[in-house]
């Protein structure tokens, strides 16, 4: 049985079960009726599940036709959707003002329960397959506390592989690569002190305003001046608040800056970190004022290993055709929290082509919405994946 080829008869049903997720976006730790709607789905099937992991997370158990290999797979999906207020006129639109599924968790729930219906049927596999339904990676790291609630302790996975949709990548094409796939995500935080006054007489006032600007610019000479050239970095200051917009003649008494770091590894990390403290200070200082840096590693950078991001190349090779594959694709600057699962268990993170970017429309796009034809190539994927790393005949596997 080709699972692609399964899922296509099951499409329309897993269709509407896309769009009704979309229709109910839920946001992070407040995925209740997504988590009861995967865990009818996985009832109706037959498999055995667990709630209540990391909050609102789900994971499902599906056994093979036989166990003497020992081994298991994690296959992880995430269910949350964002804080934003959709702009589409179709059927389906959130019917919630400020939640939508504007990154696709509706769609990768959707293909994981694909893989369900699939593997459950089949059990053409030696082992055991844990399915991870994933609650808060918008921004709520998710994934870390599934992780601290025992999810390896009580499922353990000898490795684990998740897939994202890319409106990068024509429908139906796989990327995937050894080493970096998305970048640590850091917040930074800047609080100026220095002492307020009329702005008709500076002389008399420690501008936090102009500190801030100086530090907007020296920092970034950070990564032109301190990164090496073949390394990647980015620093951004997103945010200020200082002061009020109806006093134009009122030098504030402090200013804050708000932004984040993006790095691929914990040596550039740490030299960022130690740099922009050094910066902040200083040039606080060089003006008479004050300054503190609070700065806040969200998420690790999601780094694919070797064995694994090669293996599901080869499988992806098998499901979608070796012109289909993109073993090449530049890391994204954005972050994952499917990381912490990479920091504990060897594995690959990999991109679902869906079009869409063609047309301005990427992923925290208003008007964004998963590509329903996709659904079996990526359910199909997610089952192949399995069924290759946990073969019945060890002698035929692909690794």
């Amino acid at each position: 049985m080709n699972p692609v080829e399964f899922v296509r008869n099951e499409h329309a049903a897993l269709t509407a079960l896309r769009r009704d997720l979309h229709a109910h976006p839920e946001l992070g730790f407040e995925e209740h009726r997504t988590a009861e709607v995967v865990a009818r789905e996985l009832t109706a099937l037959g498999v055995e599940h667990h709630g209540g992991i990391g909050k609102t997370g789900i994971v499902a158990v599906i056994p093979g036709t036989r166990q003497d290999s020992g081994r298991a797979i994690g296959l992880r999906a995430d269910m949350d959707a964002l804080p934003m207020h959709e702009e589409n006129d179709f059927a389906h639109v959130s019917r919630f003002k400020g939640r939508m599924h504007g990154c696709g968790h509706d769609g990768h729930t959707t293909m994981l329960l694909g893989a369900a219906a699939y593997l459950s049927r089949a059990r053409n596999f030696d082992g055991t397959v844990y399915l991870i339904f994933q609650p808060g990676e918008e921004g709520f790291a998710g994934g870390k506390a599934m992780i601290d609630d025992g999810l390896f302790e009580r499922f353990p996975a000898d490795e684990i592989y998740a897939l994202h949709n890319w409106p990068g990548l024509p429908p139906g094409q796989i990327a995937v690569r050894p080493g970096p796939m998305m970048a640590a995500a850091d917040r930074i935080e800047i609080h100026i002190e220095g002492r307020g006054g009329h702005g008709a007489h500076p002389h008399l006032t420690v501008d936090p305003v102009l500190v801030a600007g100086h530090i907007i610019t020296a920092a970034q000479s950070i990564v032109a001046r301190n990164v090496s050239p073949i390394d990647t970095a980015v620093v951004s200051l997103c945010a200020m608040h200082a002061g009020n917009l109806a006093a134009m003649s009122v030098v504030p008494r402090d200013a804050r800056l708000v932004g984040t770091v993006r790095t691929f590894n914990s040596r550039t990390q740490d030299h960022i970190e130690r740099r922009l403290t050094e910066l902040v200070h200083s040039i606080a200082a060089a003006f008479g004022a004050t300054a503190t840096l609070n700065y806040e590693r969200v998420y690790p950078a999601t780094v694919n290993t070797t064995r694994e991001a090669e293996f599901a190349a080869r499988v992806a090779d098998a499901v979608v055709g070796p012109e289909n594959v993109v073993r090449d694709l530049e890391p994204s600057m954005g972050s994952e929290d499917f990381s912490f699962m990479l920091q504990r268990r060897p594995g690959a993170y990999a991109r679902l082509g869906q079009g869409g970017a063609e047309g301005g429309c990427f992923l925290h796009n208003t008007r964004y919405d998963f590509n329903d034809e996709v659904i079996p190539v990526g359910a199909g994927y997610l089952a192949a994946l399995a069924e290759a790393a946990l073969p019945l005949n060890a002698a035929a596997s692909s690794r």
